[in-house]
């Protein structure tokens, strides 16, 4: 199915109630933001009031690794189609009721087994809910950038990260006081249940498909050539204007919200090993600290309009490293529910206002011609570092403990601040291309053209 031809035209403010894509994006980006804490925050709390072993609950961090890889087969979904839904509801729409099912079908598995005795079940079941969302993340963003022109990007990029917010909040939150009162079991199936919410939004999407243009090959050109014009020339165009200052810039991408993902994973654990109990960390971790995060994005963008993208990017670099020692506080102290606030209050507060910073930095990096590849490049990066390194950090809290574990993720923001004085000042500003021409190569209510980095949601949000 093909998209139905949408005339340009400027957006107007009461699109905002009459446009049904509004609140069709609304939904699915609660059902993108649903299943990230059943596999990571909310997971290893799971894991910790079932007295798992903290070294255990380390390398469980693993299974959340499809949200850094999912560029490996987001080609494959971008081209191919989902047999008989395909034909019936469109190339997207068919994988997002797919993906979604497969979500909820997961999480009924994880529901249905037991830390105590199928915990191997368990983490696979977690595994396959992080593959199926990550899948998910891609198709929903592709509808999105299909389905809208760029005077409704920003409007629909806000609606999913409201979305996506409000499905944090109630697969954290939510999903804590559902197991305080009846239990595990029943609080992940209703978030499976839950997953009905973006099925029934992408039933009633229109079919934002856009057709793939059919290049002809070039005469004396192989399809390796075609591979290394897709894949090779942004990473030499990025080489060309930064030269070997790239191998800095790269290492910054990577070590900026290193003491995020090692800290996060032993979290919870901390929680558990304090006597809070799960309201407790509901209420203050997963409801009031993701307001305080919205805050703190707020605050990185008016510091990064006032201040200036440089001094920003050393502020926040500083705040994200220095945060963690609230934590090295609340670990040497009493289980106080004021002392637990104010370590989340000053985390959650650093840890967007870094990740909104970072946000910009790397679109910065950018060329125009090669803003999707490289963009791609660097939100990779900048997370899969720290994931890999994460699985140890079990390990490390077992040998040296919680205060010294959280020390030791705040002393990485001294190589950070030493990359931000080497090479945080360069320019990824190039010449301007020249503007592209609209006419019959326009597609739906999007005109073709480089795709704008996504800033639908922060990095390391979770």
């Amino acid at each position: 199915m093909g998209n139905q031809p949408q005339a340009l035209r400027r957006f107007r403010l009461r699109d905002i109630v009459e446009d049904r894509r509004i609140i069709l994006m609304l939904a699915l980006g609660f059902s993108s933001g649903l299943p990230l804490l059943l596999v990571l925050g909310t997971f290893t709390l799971r894991l910790a009031f079932s007295d798992i072993d903290v070294r255990a609950i380390g390398l469980f961090s693993y299974v959340a690794l499809p949200y850094s890889l999912k560029f490996l087969w987001a080609p494959a979904i971008d081209r191919l189609n989902v047999p008989v839904l395909g034909a019936r509801l469109g190339r997207r729409r068919a994988w997002m009721v797919t993906t979604q099912a497969a979500v909820a079908l997961c999480l009924v598995l994880m529901a249905f087994s037991d830390p105590k005795t199928n915990l191997a079940l368990l983490g696979f079941g977690a595994f396959l809910v992080a593959f199926c969302a990550a899948s998910q993340d891609v198709v929903i963003d592709g509808w999105r950038i299909d389905a809208a022109g760029s005077d409704f990007q920003g409007i629909l990029a806000a609606t999913s990260n409201l979305g996506y917010r409000l499905g944090l909040i109630t697969a954290g939150a939510g999903a804590l006081f559902i197991a305080a009162s009846g239990g595990w079991m029943l609080a992940y199936l209703i978030m499976a249940a839950l997953m009905l919410v973006g099925m029934v939004a992408a039933l009633l999407a229109p079919a934002f498909d856009a057709p793939r243009a059919i290049v002809a090959d070039t005469p004396g050109h192989s399809r390796l050539w075609s591979m290394r014009r897709a894949v090779l020339e942004p990473l030499i165009e990025l080489h060309g204007r930064f030269g070997n200052a790239l191998w800095g810039i790269l290492l910054l991408v990577a070590l900026f919200r290193l003491p995020d993902f090692l800290s996060g994973v032993m979290a919870s654990p901390l929680y558990r090993t304090l006597g809070f109990d799960l309201k407790e960390i509901a209420t203050v971790t997963k409801l009031y600290g993701i307001w305080v995060g919205i805050a703190g994005g707020f605050a990185g963008g008016w510091a990064l309009a006032r201040l200036g993208l440089f001094p920003t990017l050393l502020l926040g670099a500083f705040l994200a490293a220095a945060s963690h020692l609230a934590f090295a506080w609340l670990s040497a102290g009493a289980p106080e529910l004021w002392r637990l606030t104010v370590a989340i209050s000053i985390e959650n507060f650093c840890g967007s206002f870094a990740g909104i910073v970072l946000i910009a930095y790397m679109s910065s990096l950018t060329s125009p011609a090669y803003a999707a590849t490289q963009y791609a490049l660097f939100s990779s990066l900048y997370a899969l570092p720290g994931k890999l390194i994460a699985g140890a950090s079990g390990f490390i809290v077992a040998a040296i403990g919680y205060p010294a574990f959280f020390v030791l993720t705040s002393l990485v923001g001294i190589p950070v601040l030493a990359l931000c004085l080497a090479v945080g000042r360069r320019s990824g500003k190039t010449v301007p291309e020249a503007p592209l021409a609209s006419g019959p190569n326009a597609v739906g209510n999007r005109a073709t053209g480089a795709e704008l980095p996504s800033t639908a949601r922060a990095p390391g949000a979770v």
